[in-house]
């Protein structure tokens, strides 16, 4: 079974107070050099505390450059997770100068948010429709000890499991026409863009990342069936406009009815309304200019 690590904060000493030291170590060494040195200038025979100078000086140096090397910097939104001795002893998160134990290994962990863009990928969505689709991912490192320990490389887990799970949506979802009241891909971007947040969040959960924002970037039918489907959207938009006409033409031919009884113009019997309706309904339900026939003779002998 894996073992999630969970971050501690760790206090650290700062970085210019040990600095001071590190000087001092510095200057100190130096001075026992000198000393040993001017007094073999002065031929003076060399007493035990000679010797005692020199290596305290050299041992000095030696303790200045490892102290040296506990010195690191950390900007805003930075993370530095360190290690004894294959140990996690512990992050830091404050930014400034700061001095660790020289033996622990320091990792950097940047904790701003970064950008992920999937490659397009060509899945097949609910109805078995070949689609190509693309999703952009917002995110950013959480619990530095989990992205660096319990994943492997925590950036190239992002972008396989956000493929995974993208590939893993698609496949829940028509691309559109599903059934009455689904949401589908393309007419539900927002509900969509939710569920492969939650998606997408739920795999990196154990890799210490958070997810703050995911969106389909690129949605398209796959090139071997986009013209059909095209072809099929202009038929479909060509039905609901006739719709549109027809009920619009209908409620006209009503109203006209309507008015002509109400102000009692001409009295038609069912089968002359029945003969004005057609024509209405020819001309304004008719793509072309309606070309009108003056009638000269009566209204029952045109």
């Amino acid at each position: 079974m894996s073992h999630t690590t969970q971050e501690k904060p760790i206090n650290v000493f700062s970085g210019w107070t040990m600095l001071g030291v590190t000087i001092g170590v510095f200057a100190a060494a130096i001075a026992l050099i000198v000393y040993f040195i001017s007094m073999r200038v002065m031929d003076q025979p060399p007493a035990w505390w000679d010797i005692s100078s020199l290596i305290v000086g050299i041992l000095s140096i030696l303790l200045g450059i490892f102290l040296g090397n506990g010195f690191f910097t950390l900007q805003p939104n930075e993370a530095r997770v360190l290690v004894l001795f294959g140990t996690y002893v512990g992050s830091v998160r404050k930014s400034g100068f700061h001095w660790t134990n020289p033996f622990n290994t320091k990792f950097k962990t940047s904790l701003r948010s970064r950008n992920f863009n999937t490659p397009t990928l060509k899945v097949n969505d609910k109805t078995g429709n070949p689609i190509e689709i693309g999703s952009v991912i917002v995110w950013r490192v959480s619990e530095t000890a989990q992205a660096q320990f319990d994943v492997e490389s925590y950036e190239e887990y992002v972008e396989v499991q956000s493929e995974a799970a993208l590939r893993q949506l698609a496949s829940g979802y028509a691309y559109d026409h599903g059934e009455e009241g689904e949401t589908t891909l393309r007419c539900g971007l927002e509900e969509v863009s939710i569920s492969l947040q939650r998606a997408v969040q739920d795999r990196l959960t154990k890799a210490g990342v958070e997810v703050q924002e995911s969106r389909i970037s690129y949605l398209a039918y796959a090139p071997e069936i986009a013209g059909v489907m095209l072809k099929r959207q202009q038929a479909e938009a060509i039905i609901a406009a006739r719709q549109k006409i027809v009920q619009g033409a209908v409620s006209m031919v009503e109203m006209a009815l309507a008015e002509l009884e109400k102000g009692k113009v001409v009295q038609l019997d069912d089968e002359r309304k029945a003969n004005m309706v057609s024509n209405l309904l020819v001309v304004l339900c008719s793509e072309s200019d309606a070309q009108p026939v003056v009638n000269t003779g009566t209204l029952y002998n045109g």
